[in-house]
């Protein structure tokens, strides 16, 4: 029921998953849902209430047990579900699953961690994505075992850690960078120190940690740059019949290259720290964003990336 395009792209989406072969149903209110036709083709779960984008997240999450959000997290939480998946309000999602799913021990409060393309080919782990705003020294070290886990359940051996900062010398950095930078080198992980964004981009770096804030608005920089580069060469492309014809050649290319780098083809990200694998999408998903969200949540079931991470911070903390 959340999102800006919501119920409508969010049935769409779930439909299109359907088709690639994931069982997905929905949960949400049934005469908004039925009326886009996702009812008689999929499972529907009721939810009577749905969080609106601008409650207070603890106020709306504690205000009804039958919002959409929460029903679908308690199906993840009896097994019903292998995951869930919310385009809606994150900050709502990230209060739920601590109230419905708990967090691992070890983490005090979850972190959405997102996966972004590298100049090297390599794949960078960012968090917290925006699920926490201000965020203390301490947390950000947590942060950096939870993105440690994701990355190694990526199939990544010893991930390099790094604190975003405005440079890489210790003395960087405001006041809370300062503080959680020996804390962070005191877990015991593979730690490179302050990393710049454009070195973090370029592969210096495999897990890049912030506060939820910063790295909320790195995200939206990255992709507001990325649709900026990619209008700009549209428009080149179209003034004259050989630069469209040189786009026909490299179509396969072309369309690889937006695979990698823009928003809707990966849809969303996942909340780390929680025991239940959530997906929280964008909040301007399209179907096709939806249909991303989806099969990041299907195949973050599959690779058991909750047990994978939860396994990390028992390892630690028995160290």
């Amino acid at each position: 029921m959340g999102g800006d395009h919501a119920p409508h792209a969010i049935v769409e989406g779930a439909l299109l998953a359907a088709s690639d072969g994931i069982s997905v149903c929905l949960v949400g209110e049934p005469k908004r849902v039925a009326q886009h036709g996702g009812a008689h083709r999929l499972r529907l779960i009721p939810a009577a209430d749905a969080v609106g984008m601008g409650e207070s997240a603890v106020t709306a999450v504690r205000r009804s047990e039958d919002s959409s959000v929460r029903v679908a997290l308690r199906e993840v939480r009896s097994g019903s579900a292998s995951a869930a998946v919310t385009c809606g309000h994150s900050g709502a999602a990230l209060v739920a699953a601590m109230f419905d799913l708990g967090t691992i021990d070890g983490v005090g409060r979850p972190a959405i961690a997102t996966v972004l393309p590298r100049a090297d080919g390599g794949r960078l782990v960012l968090l917290d994505a925006g699920a926490n705003v201000d965020c203390k020294p301490e947390l950000l070290a947590t942060f950096a075992q939870l993105g440690v886990g994701y990355a190694e359940a990526l199939g990544l051996s010893e991930p390099r850690v790094g604190l975003l900062s405005n440079g890489e010398e210790d003395s960087k950095g405001n006041q809370q960078v300062r503080a959680a930078l020996p804390l962070v080198r005191a877990t015991g992980l593979n730690v490179v120190g302050n990393v710049e964004p454009q070195a973090a981009l370029a592969g210096h770096c495999d897990v890049l940690v912030t506060d939820g804030f910063t790295g909320n608005v790195l995200l939206k920089a990255a992709e507001g740059a990325v649709g900026t580069a990619v209008g700009l060469l549209r428009a080149e492309i179209k003034r004259s019949p050989v630069g469209m014809l040189g786009a026909w050649l490299l179509r396969g290319a072309l369309r690889r290259f937006r695979e990698k780098v823009e928003w809707d083809a990966h849809g969303g990200a996942v909340l780390l720290g929680t025991n239940g694998t959530v997906v929280v999408g964008h909040g301007r998903a399209n179907a096709q964003a939806v249909r991303g969200a989806i099969h990041l949540a299907h195949t973050t079931a599959q690779a058991r990336l909750v047990d994978h991470v939860a396994a990390r911070l028992a390892r630690r903390s028995s160290a």
